[in-house]
């Protein structure tokens, strides 16, 4: 092992390579690093809460749920056959966990740049406790040492919650979801800890092959007629109604753009019926989703729960990959979104009223300053959420703190969520947020354009504070 290379994260990553300002973001961080995670908004399985069963190996864990992981590796020319992921067919891949790893392992000089190549490398570090860098060579060390802990009660999801001092960690279902894993959950203790989130795109979304289908499932769990317009409307309260039983303070709509609509009951009463019938346009199905996300802000002015948008990602844009493979499979593209007219039928009937909470998530980062800081800087009803996906990273939190916050200041954002089905690497994600934050908050105070006093109650406020008061999870 003396030839192996040192893993070793340096204290002051990401901090400024200027040493006054340096001192300053060391400061601030140490203020906050130990804060609890809130992690509103997320992908993690509730199964691994329920059944707090321990995790089966390295690369199932690691790499199989992260689609970060793969398209990086598919852009190489590496199969994702050979990865482990399985096909919609069943056709035969690759089940050789420790093989499938060695592929990773080869291939990890890829991630040099990439936030992923810091969680990962937090979490071999910091969770598992491996000193030597990943490689071809310690790829068998790897993966015997982590799968030797993973077997460890101190390794079960539950166990994990307490060890990486996440106080709460929300999941997201779609609205005909049975939520039985939440339900295990009650009278654990953990369902406060674990709860769910609201998205209903899979009765909203008419182009959806599964649309009709689930409109069935919706009139079978709610008692209601959900081919009436009205019907379907409180089949929907009744679903947010179950929803909130089961820990819920948020919904989330993954919307292909961030068209909203204002039409009266009888046009969207006939266009929800061209949708049932199945004789919609794509337009008319635009429209359809435009009108519902009216109609949910309408909804959560009723029953008080925290509204998420998320637009603009041209999903599965690889089609044989889709066909192949299924959703989700690191074949999403960030796409041009536009809020400013887009939002205002939403903006026009709800957006004044400040019992509404919308956070606004985009991919578009030609917004920021454009549309998106603006917005928020005006409508009581608006905040803006972290930056999202893509630029979940070092550089995009840097360029979203940079563009937003003359504009809409630092109490129109909501902190950071991590937004990942990769369980061990949210400490390290939310490690980057806070050491970012400090790092911006560094350079203000040395500009002296912030107090340094200012600047630690911010950070306190924008790693702990602001998220549980947009989320409302006080």
């Amino acid at each position: 092992m003396a030839n192996f290379k040192a893993l070793v994260l340096d204290q002051d990553r990401l901090f400024p390579a200027d040493p006054t300002v340096r001192a300053i973001a060391r400061r601030l961080y140490a203020g906050i690093k130990d804060l609890p995670i809130v992690s509103p908004h997320g992908h993690t399985d509730p199964a691994w809460f329920a059944s707090n069963a321990n995790f089966d190996n390295a690369t199932s864990l690691l790499l199989l749920p992260d689609h970060y992981v793969f398209r990086m590796l598919y852009s190489q020319g590496i199969s994702l056959e050979s990865l482990g992921i399985r096909t919609k067919d069943g056709t035969p891949v690759e089940t050789d966990y420790r093989k499938i790893f060695h592929t990773f392992a080869k291939h990890y000089h890829l991630f040099r740049g990439t936030p992923s190549r810091i969680w990962l490398d937090s979490v071999f570090h910091d969770v598992f406790g491996l000193e030597y860098a990943l490689s071809s060579e310690t790829a068998d060390l790897y993966y015997d040492s982590i799968n030797e802990q993973l077997v460890k009660p101190e390794f079960k999801p539950r166990a994990l919650l307490d060890k990486f001092n996440i106080e709460l960690i929300a999941t997201t279902e779609g609205a005909v979801n049975s939520l039985k894993h939440h339900a295990a959950l009650k009278g654990t203790g953990y369902e406060k800890r674990v709860i769910t989130t609201f998205r209903p795109d899979d009765v909203i979304d008419a182009d959806r092959a599964d649309f009709l289908s689930n409109i069935k499932k919706l009139a079978e769990q709610t008692g209601q007629d959900t081919h009436n317009w009205q019907g379907y409307l409180q089949a929907l309260r009744i679903r947010r109604q179950f929803f909130r039983d089961h820990g819920a303070t948020a919904t989330d709509h993954g919307h292909p753009t961030a068209k909203t609509a204002n039409l009266s009951a009888d046009e969207a009463s006939a266009l929800f019926q061209l949708c049932l019938a199945g004789t919609a346009s794509k337009e008319q199905t635009e429209l359809f989703r435009a009108q519902m996300l009216t109609e949910m802000a309408g909804m959560s002015i009723e029953d008080g729960m925290t509204m998420q948008i998320h637009p603009g990602a041209f999903r599965n844009h690889n089609p044989s990959i889709f066909q192949r493979f299924g959703a989700d499979k690191g074949a999403d593209i960030p796409s041009p979104t536009e809020f400013v007219s887009n939002l205002k039928p939403l903006l026009d009937k709800y957006g004044n009223n400040a019992a509404l909470k919308i956070i606004l998530f985009t991919l578009d980062e030609t917004t920021y300053a454009r549309e998106l800081a603006p917005l928020a800087g005006h409508y009581p009803s608006l905040k803006l959420g972290p930056a999202w996906w893509f630029h979940d990273s070092p550089e995009g939190m840097l360029r979203f703190r940079h563009q937003v916050t003359e504009t809409a200041g630092f109490y129109n954002t909501v902190g950071f969520n991590d937004d990942t089905r990769a369980f061990l690497s949210i400490p390290a994600r939310h490690d980057v947020a806070r050491r970012i934050d400090c790092r911006f908050l560094a350079g203000l105070v040395a500009e002296h354009r912030l107090n340094e006093d200012e600047a630690h109650e911010l950070a306190q406020q924008l790693t702990y504070q602001l998220v549980k008061q947009a989320y409302q999870l006080d």
